[in-house]
């Protein structure tokens, strides 16, 4: 398993925790640093079951400022989540064949279904 992860941000940091009470191992991304390319924000997208735009954090200072209310195709809001890593909803934890944002953390569960 794998939790793409800013350490910055609480909801974050309370994913970490609970995979490490629940006994889960897994492997830490630090998108922030570790840039995600396009290919494998499709392929997290699709695990997710969402659309790109739906990963966007909307209440995010970047996005009120430089993109609200614009349109938008999915690729370039896919090269956009990549370009501006902050603007992406978080954390993701990813299985093999599904993913989740595990905000509330209780969403981690729902891998095991």
């Amino acid at each position: 398993m794998k939790i793409y992860h800013n350490n910055r941000c609480r909801k974050s940091r309370e994913g970490v925790q609970y995979l490490m009470e629940k006994g889960i191992k897994f492997k830490i991304i630090d998108y922030m640093k570790e840039n995600i390319s396009e290919n494998k924000m499709k392929e997290l997208l699709i695990k997710l079951n969402i659309s790109a735009i739906d990963l966007i954090r909307k209440n995010e200072k970047i996005w009120k400022d430089n993109y609200k209310g614009e349109k938008f195709t999915e690729k370039q809001v896919i090269t956009l989540l990549c370009k501006q890593p902050k603007l992406m909803e978080r954390p993701i934890i990813e299985a093999e064949f599904k993913a989740v944002i595990g905000r509330p953390k209780e969403n981690i569960d729902k891998l095991n279904n």
